[in-house]
């Protein structure tokens, strides 16, 4: 198990570097409320990591930051229970579940593919829930 663990860390290292000097980046531009399919990478515990050669999950771009930049939040199509760190959507006419406690900063870079965008609906609800859930008091 320890063997295959280190195996993915060492794939996803070399992946890490081509997408960080690769200049595919050129024709991609995002907006908050886009889904996408991203290289999140092979991560540490029980952070949400990618899957298959690309290390790839879908995302749902939380907030633009920069061009470059953007809050993204992962997401899943295995159902997670009601509670304050996820939120069910309807994508694409299918129920998927919003991480929301896996909140990150994305570059762009990472990015392979539009999927393509929640509807409003959904998006307030992601938006009022992780704000909910960030509540300092």
């Amino acid at each position: 198990m320890e063997d295959e663990l280190r195996e993915k860390f060492n794939k996803w290292n070399g992946k890490k570097q081509e997408i960080n000097f690769s200049d595919r980046t050129k024709n991609i531009h995002f907006r908050e409320g886009d889904i996408w399919w991203c290289s999140i990478g092979q991560n540490i515990g029980s952070e949400s990591f990618g899957k298959g050669e690309e290390f790839r999950r879908p995302i749902l771009i939380f907030r633009k930051l920069s061009a470059d930049l953007c809050i993204a939040l992962p997401m899943t199509s295995k159902e997670k229970k009601d509670g304050s760190w996820f939120i069910d959507i309807t994508f694409q006419n299918e129920k998927s579940w919003v991480l929301l406690y896996q909140i990150r900063a994305l570059n762009k870079k990472r990015f392979q593919r539009k999927i393509g965008e929640l509807d409003g609906k959904d998006f307030s609800r992601v938006k009022q829930k992780l704000e909910k859930l960030l509540e300092f008091s």
